[in-house]
C-alpha cells in the first residue's frame, strides 16, 4: 500500500498577534485603573496614591493614604492665585476702558502692572485733580474706581490694598492749600482711598500713604517725565506683604517727623 497523503493543516495564527492581545489586554486594564481614579470617591484616590507610593517609592507620604489636612491647605492658595489672575484681567479690561472713554490724551494712561506680591494699577494724576489740588473731579475717573471697588469686592478677603501718592519734584504752587508735596502727595492718596470706600471697599482693607517727590518712576527734568511722576497707586498684595508695609510705614513716620 502506498503512503496516504496527510492533508494540508490550516495555518496558524501569525506569533505575533499572540503579543498584540496581550498588549491590549494590558492596556484595557491600565485605562480601567486611570477610570477608577478618575472617581470623586476620596478613599478610593487615597488608596490608589497609597499603593502607589508604597510599589514605587516615588511619591511624598510613604505608604500613608490619608489625606492630611496640611495637604488640602497647601493646596487653597491656588484657587485665590486664578481669582487674582481673574481681577487682573478685568482690571485691564476696565484701564482700557478708561483710557478710551478719556479720549487716549497725549499724557500718561492708566496702567495695570504686576508686581511681586500682587498688582499696581496706576492713576495719573491729571486724570484725577487740577494742579494743586486733591479733590477729584474728572467723572470718567470716578467711573474706573467705581469698577475697581466692584472687583476688589470679589477678590480674597486676605486682599490689601495701599493706596499711595506721588509727586514731581516741583511744589504745589501758591494757590494750593497744601504746603508742600508731602501734604499734596497724602491727601490725593487719601482722597481716592475715601472714593473706594464710599464705593464698597472695606476700610479694614484700606491705607494710605504719601512718597512727595521721592519715588520717581521717569525723570523730573522734562515736562512729559514730570507728568508721569504725578500719580496715585494702587497697591493689591496679600496679608504675608504686610508687614514689609508696616515697616515702611514706620520709616515714613519718622521722616515725616
Amino acid at each position: 500500500m502506498g503512503k496516504q497523503k496527510c492533508p494540508e493543516c490550516e495555518e496558524c495564527l501569525p506569533a505575533w498577534l499572540a503579543a498584540f492581545g496581550d498588549l491590549m489586554s494590558l492596556l484595557l486594564c491600565f485605562f480601567v485603573l486611570l477610570l477608577s481614579m478618575s472617581s470623586m470617591d476620596a478613599k478610593k484616590v487615597s488608596e490608589a496614591i497609597g499603593s502607589l507610593s508604597g510599589a514605587m517609592s516615588v511619591l511624598e507620604g510613604g505608604t500613608k493614604t490619608e489625606i492630611s489636612k496640611q495637604r488640602i491647605q497647601e493646596s487653597t492658595p491656588i484657587e485665590s492665585q486664578d481669582e487674582t489672575s481673574e481681577a487682573v484681567n478685568r482690571i485691564q479690561q476696565a484701564a482700557a476702558d478708561a483710557n478710551e472713554m478719556m479720549e487716549k490724551s497725549q499724557g500718561p494712561e492708566v496702567t495695570v502692572d504686576e508686581a511681586e506680591s500682587g498688582f499696581v494699577i496706576k492713576l495719573p494724576a491729571a486724570l484725577l485733580f487740577k494742579p494743586g489740588s486733591a479733590t477729584i473731579e474728572n467723572q470718567d475717573a470716578l467711573l474706573f474706581l467705581k469698577r475697581v471697588a466692584l472687583i476688589v469686592g470679589e477678590l480674597p478677603n486676605d486682599m490689601q490694598v495701599s493706596v499711595q501718592g506721588h509727586t514731581d519734584d516741583r511744589g504745589p504752587g501758591p494757590s494750593s492749600p497744601f504746603k508742600d508735596n508731602w501734604e499734596l502727595s497724602a491727601a490725593r492718596a487719601i482722597s481716592v482711598l475715601h472714593e473706594l470706600i464710599l464705593d464698597g471697599v472695606q476700610p479694614n482693607r484700606m491705607s494710605a500713604a504719601g512718597f512727595a517727590q521721592y519715588q520717581p518712576i521717569a525723570t523730573n527734568a522734562t515736562p512729559t517725565g514730570r507728568e508721569k511722576n504725578r500719580r496715585v497707586e494702587l497697591h493689591f498684595f496679600g496679608k504675608k506683604s504686610e508687614e514689609n508695609n508696616k515697616e515702611t510705614s514706620s520709616v515714613l513716620d519718622k521722616v515725616n517727623k
